[in-house]
């Protein structure tokens, strides 16, 4: 309406005043459209392109996903090294804004949720569906809420991450930048350089219990085979034993009551007999209760293969906590469940199919100053080592708190700094956030932590992890699986919803 008003009063205006006041308002009108479509592009922030930085790059150590921009920027420990427009969730199916890391790696995967569409190159981020992978970018927000890349880009970045690596989903633009605190866990340079050789150490020593107490549990069944046997030897023995002596009485009372010679010489020649049998079999009784008295007992072979498993038991969490102080650390402290968790990965293959194990032995309380205040979240990350020990950066992608406020807040306890900081190695990280661990972290995944006051569409239109009792699962170590128990209060079926608190194990069969 402005528009059509504005031509109306041009027209009166250049009928009134003839040709040279018309090519002047002409002029004017051009120079305002052009000026206005300048602000606008001024205005408009340029689309995100393919980038590569000037250097040569180092193994990527985080993906930062930025919904509101569009784009994800790889980064090594000196800087970003990659950068790609994304088309990330649309309105109702939001790609979940949070911390999250690569799971699970396939070249050529297809949904088995979306009509067989491709998903090339695709690394997933969580188990019920979300992962980054090649597609069509058109522009804007448009995907079920996984993260498209450009075709690619996605095959060259897949052949340069590795599971575990870190994916940060921010709904704003973000990036990592120098931090340093004395929170920061410092390694200790001759703890990190005798770490291998007592993982190798404590290995052995833990393969020799492991052989013990396999012999010990053998003999503990020879033993009890054997007693068994003894058993029944003992007591036919005794019964044989037992029927010879009366055959004997028998014998002498039939020889006293004898009348005449021939019965004598009968009875006599029963008697000795029956004298000759008790004896032989009275030896043989004896033989068996001298060599059943030699012979450790059930009992005590049984308590040996105890001993020896518990030795072997601990042998083995020995042996594992000293290998994976050869790998980075990962600490959680979430605000909402006044907690910290502590996970490594083992680099073993699940039993079910795809991924990796990650051990999650540690779940402590944590002490944070004005628990009532939020603190946001924030990764800290160690990405080279440095004089100092390890060199950090922080990213931020809810500032409630800035990252030294947040971490000026919180109390890790010594016990816990004493067995995981010594041995930190670069890509070890502190999460400080406040959300509770997403329901999606399982023993399959890092942390899974999702923004609350975020859309989350892609989670809810995805099956969750359905849930799976640990049973006889053994990862050669301490079991982290008492502490996995299903969320009993699943969030509603809404756009936003918290993380959920965590703590559920996937099967095959996702969904996406």
């Amino acid at each position: 309406m402005v528009t059509r008003f504005t031509t109306a009063q041009s027209g009166v205006a250049m009928r009134r005043w003839g040709p040279p006041a018309n090519a002047a308002l002409v002029a004017m009108t051009l120079l305002t459209a052009l000026t206005a479509d300048a602000a606008a592009r001024q205005a408009r922030p340029a689309a995100p392109t393919e980038a590569t930085a000037p250097r040569d790059a180092g193994e990527p150590i985080m993906a930062i996903v930025s919904i509101k921009s569009q784009q994800v920027t790889l980064y090594d420990a000196d800087g970003w090294i990659l950068r790609a427009p994304v088309s990330t969730g649309t309105t109702g199916r939001e790609t979940p804004a949070g911390v999250f890391t690569v799971v699970e790696k396939n070249k050529e995967h297809r949904s088995n949720m979306y009509d067989d569409a491709e998903m090339p190159n695709m690394q997933r981020i969580t188990w019920n569906g979300i992962a980054l992978h090649g597609g069509p970018l058109p522009g804007y927000a448009s995907s079920h809420g996984c993260v498209r890349m450009p075709y690619g880009f996605a095959e060259k970045l897949f052949d340069k991450t590795r599971i575990g690596m870190r994916v940060i989903i921010s709904p704003n633009d973000a990036a990592p930048v120098e931090f340093s605190h004395p929170a920061l866990f410092v390694p200790n340079a001759q703890a990190v350089a005798a770490a291998p050789v007592r993982a190798e150490t404590f290995a052995r020593e833990a393969a020799e219990a492991a052989r013990t107490a396999d012999e010990a549990k053998k003999a503990a069944v020879t033993a009890a085979r054997e007693a068994a046997s003894l058993t029944v030897s003992l007591r036919k023995l005794e019964g044989l034993k037992k029927r010879a002596d009366a055959e004997l009485a028998l014998a002498d009372k039939a020889l006293g009551a004898a009348k005449t010679d021939e019965a004598r010489a009968r009875a006599e020649d029963l008697k000795q007999r029956a004298a000759a049998k008790a004896a032989e079999l009275g030896t043989q009784l004896d033989t068996v209760q001298a060599d059943a008295k030699s012979k450790p007992t059930a009992a005590a072979a049984k308590d040996a293969a105890k001993a020896a498993a518990t030795r072997k038991a601990d042998a083995a969490k020995a042996a594992s906590e000293a290998k994976l102080a050869l790998v980075p650390v990962s600490v959680y402290i979430s605000r909402a469940t006044q907690k910290l968790y502590v996970r490594r990965n083992t680099h073993k293959p699940a039993p079910d199919g795809g991924g990796e194990v990650f051990d999650a032995s540690i779940e402590v309380p944590v002490t944070i100053r004005n628990p009532e205040k939020r603190v946001g979240t924030h990764v800290f990350t160690a990405v080279a080592h440095s004089d100092k020990g390890l060199r950090w950066t922080a990213v931020t992608i809810d500032d409630a708190e800035d990252a030294k406020g947040a971490l000026d807040r919180i109390t890790i306890p010594q016990d816990v700094l004493d067995r995981i900081a010594p041995t930190a190695l670069p890509r070890s990280s502190i999460i400080v956030s406040d959300e509770p661990l997403s329901r999606e972290t399982n023993y399959r995944t890092e942390f899974v932590a999702v923004l609350s006051n975020q859309p989350q569409g892609g989670f809810i239109t995805r099956q969750p992890t359905p849930d799976v009792i640990a049973s006889g699962h053994d990862w050669g170590g301490e079991s982290f699986f008492p502490f996995f128990s299903p969320n009993s209060s699943p969030q509603p079926g809404t756009t936003r919803r918290r993380g959920g608190q965590y703590y559920q194990q996937v099967q095959p069969g996702w969904t996406w």
